[in-house]
């Protein structure tokens, strides 16, 4: 079998042993996935009304369409914590220096972990945005080829993620440290234009808001799906991605490769 070949298979089953522990173990994904679901609800039931005046719109409904293109991409940070804590129990368990005695490609446990882990992230995603539909959020204004470039924004920055957790998690001692490692994923979006726009936040702190990864994927999403103007916010969010990609790629696979100590 060629080298394609053999990568192509033993990826594959990498990711069906990954698709089969968030199936047995739904517990943790299911508890990050509730993090952006409770905010959402939150902040739109809760704090809706002042929030929506606070952003110059009229009512609830206009900070329902506001906020939830940023909880979206949260959810992604959210649920790659669990690749995290996952790849660092295989790392910790013995599992991974099995592996490594046995004749299979070397990247694909590394593949498995992000295939799999993107595949939730997806899935994750359409839960909240079903719960965003539930609550009010309406996208007339946005094209098939926004909404195309919309899925295709949410996979590139799920997998640019997905590629910086594997590294957490590598570098991690155990799957506690790994969940703490993986914990700008959430703390980053609550400083981003996610839930206030940037220019209401004090002058000296704009700078960090908006040049962080969060806020240029944000900014891009909820213009692709409002129909609204996206500026210079969408090749920033294409250069964090590719950026965060070939650092997180980069990251896990030369720690990966490494000899184990």
């Amino acid at each position: 079998m060629s080298n394609l070949g053999l990568a192509v298979r033993d990826s594959s089953t990498m990711l069906r042993r990954n698709l089969l522990h968030a199936r047995r173990y739904p517990s943790l994904t299911l508890n990050l996935l509730l993090t952006p679901v409770m905010l959402l609800l939150l902040f739109v039931y809760v704090f809706g009304d002042a929030m929506s005046a606070g952003i110059g719109g009229g009512d609830r409904s206009d900070y329902v369409a506001y906020i939830v293109p940023g909880l979206l991409l949260m959810t992604i940070g959210s649920t790659t914590i669990g690749t995290a804590v996952s790849v660092s129990n295989d790392m910790t368990e013995g599992i991974i220096a099995r592996f490594r005695t046995m004749a299979i490609h070397r990247g694909s446990v590394l593949i498995g972990h992000v295939i799999g882990s993107v595949v939730q992230s997806i899935m994750s995603v359409v839960l909240v945005g079903a719960v965003g539909l539930a609550i009010g959020f309406r996208s007339a204004d946005a094209t098939a080829l926004e909404w195309l470039a919309a899925f295709g924004l949410v996979v590139f920055f799920t997998v640019a993620l997905t590629w910086i957790a594997v590294g957490m998690g590598l570098v991690s001692p155990n799957a506690e440290a790994a969940s703490n490692n993986a914990m700008p994923l959430i703390f980053l979006p609550l400083i981003s234009s996610t839930f206030v726009p940037v220019d209401s936040m004090p002058g000296w702190f704009q700078p960090v808001a908006e040049y962080q990864p969060f806020t240029p994927a944000v900014e891009t999403l909820r213009g692709l799906l409002l129909g609204t103007e996206i500026s210079h916010n969408g090749w920033l969010a294409l250069v964090w991605c590719l950026a965060l990609t070939a650092l997180g790629y980069f990251w896990s696979t030369s720690k990966f490769n490494s000899d184990p100590k």
